[in-house]
């Protein structure tokens, strides 16, 4: 079979038809398979005999008018061959006749005709007739060729309701329950679910399936807990009960239920997990379904149950306490006050803002998605407490979803949310109407202290483009994601043997049909981990579980322990419980400084890591239950360490060279070259470059529209203030300024006063400077 190799450049998300037509492969992904010329042959070369030996130069000289033909170009394309893979073919075909000492007999005959004939008004021969022989030839090199018919039909994703004939074997009633957050939509559908003979909870965090299964066994129903590390029991001898609360990638689409709650449906449309969402709506066996989210989800839900035959029903619920945007933004965070919740968008402003908030004397819990869930519960606990003094709270959008918060006010502390685009570039935008509805609907939750919310920014130049975000409609919801399956990739692998897993996932897609309503899954992160063990010898069903781990690539960490777990799989020795304990180092200490409590995060990710492989390889993966012991005494110490993290902070920058922070982002770190870009986009999507010239990312100042990401030290309210007085200091001390950049700022301040930039030079200095400019005009 052919050799394939991936596209640098391919993309996912968008890859796939839209309107369900078929379209021709991503040609740049077939390599032709090399075939050698033939040497010296034993027995005689019999067309040499039948005719003459050939005049390779006269062969050259037809083989390029072959080429150049309109009609051969056209034949090739209808047997499969577009412009790339037809040039590659003839590449190898001329190669293959100019180096064989001898060709196969009838070959050699049309070649002699050909050349014989050439320049006479009767011709022996034409080059046309070379396509058969030239056609044979390209589907040697490119096998796929003769089963690309077969290749179609496994990658049309057209009817994804057809993959599940449970479903389709009985009629649910679809209920839909549509509001903002803090309606008392998914309280509604959890009643139904509780008051059921059986039932399901599928949800997007582990949290929020936690919280579930501790709310219908508090109530008396019997309810198990799934997800892709832990598997909890309601009874002791671990019969399966009746009810399952899970994270929506775990649940079953075999087992009947009476009830089904399918949480956070806008996810639907997530590039990475929408296919788990659509895959619950479409496949999930229950009488009842009840879908929770956002009201943009209701026409696409709608669509897709009309390809079903179900009906949709819908209850809109409206916010049940009042959400104020305040006229006024915090600016200072002398201005905080009890109930407050700072949202930053990476771990640099979550350090910097937690160790402000607790320079000032007070105390301040601290949320973030790479936290375990049992460090963010405490946080969270600690927050709620009203006899704790920790009465602040510094979070990502991880408290989005999945977190029961007692918040008065939410403050942006910037309105723009760094990300990875899909060339691997650092990019930032302004979050989008639903992140900004969901992070701020977190304030003045029914039933706390506080009976209403409220929300404001940071910075006062912030303030109005939020209320312009949180005025605008929720883009609706417009397609589903679907992803590939095993099946569909063992499918493949047996027409295409020696293609390598990314490869095979390569073709899938560009082969891939859907229609309007679905898109293809990014699956990016699937391709880094099998390009990653591709060398590790493991069977195809193996090899695409271990592509599956839900783990942060960015974590170099635990991308070598997986990478070591593959390995020992593949050798067949068990990975123990010792084993493990050597390669983290276990018993871990607690963290003196941020870089020791980025890698305990790192740790606990292997442990969970362990954990999903124990769910799915139990021989090989023996010791999940100590590994769970251990995993719980992380968690204290990581929230040991999180209760200390101004420390921690501190620690890391004294550790460091002086003036310099030792904090680093898991998203964007600290230390930048002067030769780092960023693209800056404005609200209608338009893109700029241009060079970095400070180092945090924090708030930007914006122009109109435009976003400005990262907010410089040298605002001129800052400038007047340049030298290494008070408001120097505090920049160092927080690692927002290097004692390189406050030199160079010096320098620019300098400039900028001799030129009378800011209407503050003297009159000597302007002549000066008038002066300084007419010589160098000179």
């Amino acid at each position: 079979a052919a050799r394939l190799r991936p596209a640098a450049s391919s993309s996912f998300s968008s890859s796939a038809s839209g309107d369900g037509s078929s379209r021709a492969p991503d040609t740049s992904l077939f390599v032709p398979v090399p075939l050698k010329p033939v040497g010296d042959a034993a027995e005689e070369d019999v067309g040499a005999e039948l005719t003459r030996p050939l005049d390779k130069g006269e062969v050259l000289k037809h083989l390029n008018k072959f080429y150049k033909r309109k009609e051969i170009q056209r034949l090739g394309s209808e047997n499969g061959l577009d412009a790339r893979l037809f040039h590659q073919a003839f590449i190898s075909f001329r190669k293959y006749i100019m180096e064989s000492s001898s060709v196969s007999a009838d070959l050699h005959i049309i070649l002699s005709d050909i050349c014989c004939g050439a320049g006479k008004v009767c011709l022996l021969g034409h080059v046309d007739d070379l396509f058969p022989f030239f056609l044979r030839h390209a589907k040697q090199i490119f096998p796929m060729l003769d089963c690309m018919d077969d290749l179609r039909k496994i990658s049309d994703l057209r009817l994804p309701p057809n993959w599940y004939p449970d479903a389709r074997a009985i009629q649910r009633k679809i209920i839909f329950h549509a509001g903002p957050t803090n309606s008392g939509k998914t309280y509604h559908a959890i009643q139904r679910f509780l008051s059921a003979k059986s039932g399901i909870y599928c949800g997007p965090l582990k949290l929020l399936a936690h919280e579930i299964f501790q709310k219908s066994n508090d109530a008396n129903v019997p309810c198990d807990l799934v997800t892709g590390e832990e598997r909890v029991y309601a009874s002791e001898d671990a019969r399966q009960a009746p009810h399952i609360a899970c994270t929506i990638e775990m649940c079953s689409t075999n087992t009947p239920y009476e009830v089904a709650v399918i949480d956070e449906i806008q996810m639907i449309r997530d590039p990475a997990r929408g296919w788990a969402w659509t895959r619950a709506l479409l496949g999930l066996c229950a009488e009842e379904i009840h879908i929770c989210g956002e009201a943009a989800a209701i026409d696409l839900v709608t669509e897709l149950m009309y390809t079903t035959g179900e009906e949709v029903e819908v209850r809109n619920y409206k916010r049940l306490t009042p959400l104020t945007v305040l006229d006024y933004a915090l600016e200072s965070l002398d201005n905080l006050q009890p109930g407050d919740c700072v949202v930053c968008f990476s771990k640099n402003d979550i350090y910097s803002v937690s160790r402000q908030i607790e320079a000032r004397g007070l105390e301040c819990a601290v949320i973030y998605g790479s936290l375990p869930p049992g460090t963010k519960l405490e946080q969270a606990k600690r927050f709620n407490d009203p006899n704790d003094p920790c009465k602040i709270l510094v979070a990502t959008d991880a408290i989005g979803m999945g977190l029961n918060l007692c918040i008065k006010r939410i403050i942006f502390n910037s309105i723009v949310k760094p990300t990875i685009n899909e060339k691997g570039e650092k990019e930032i935008d302004s979050i989008t109407t639903s992140q900004a509805l969901q992070i701020a609907g977190r304030a003045g939750r029914y039933g706390s202290s506080f009976k209403q919310g409220e929300v404001t920014t940071m910075h006062r130049d912030d303030l109005v483009q939020l209320k312009e975000i949180l005025s605008e409609p929720v883009r609706p919801v417009k397609a589903a994601g679907l992803h590939p399956t095993p099946e569909q990739i063992e499918m493949f692998a047996y027409h295409l043997p020696d293609a390598t897993l990314s490869n095979l996932i390569d073709i899938f897609v560009s082969l891939s049909q859907v229609d309007g309503l679905y898109f293809v899954c990014n699956i990016d992160d699937f391709k880094f981990l099998a390009d990653m063990i591709q060398h590790i010898p493991l069977n195809l069903r193996s090899r695409y579980v271990f592509c599956t781990a839900p783990l942060n690539r960015k974590e170099p960490f635990v991308c070598t322990t997986l990478l070591k777990f593959a390995r020992q799989f593949s050798r067949n020795e068990p990975l123990t419980f010792d084993w493990l304990c050597r390669h983290t180092k276990w018993p871990l200490a607690v963290p003196k400084n941020i870089k020791e409590l980025v890698h305990l995060e790192a740790v606990h990710d292997v442990f969970d890591l362990y954990l999903w492989l124990s769910y799915r390889f139990m021989d090989m993966f023996p010791d999940a239950v100590l590994v769970r012991d251990i995993q719980k005494k992380l968690d204290d110490i990581i929230q040991v360490g999180i209760c200390n993290i101004t420390k921690l902070i501190r620690a890391s920058q004294s550790a460091a060279a002086p003036g310099t922070a030792a904090v680093v982002s898991e998203d964007f770190p600290l230390s930048r070259t002067k030769n780092d870009t960023r693209v800056v986009p404005d609200r209608h999507g338009a893109k700029s470059t241009e060079a970095l010239s400070i180092v945090t990312e924090v708030p930007g100042e914006r122009k109109g529209k435009n976003v400005k990401t990262y907010r410089s030290a040298t605002r001129q309210e800052d400038l007047k203030s340049h030298g290494r007085g008070s408001l120097a200091n505090r920049l160092l001390r927080e690692g927002l300024l290097t004692q390189e950049m406050l030199r160079q700022l010096e320098s620019e301040w300098k400039d900028q006063h001799r030129n009378g930039r800011y209407g503050l030079a003297s009159k000597r200095d302007d002549q000066n400077s008038s002066k300084e400019m007419g010589k160098k005009k000179k």
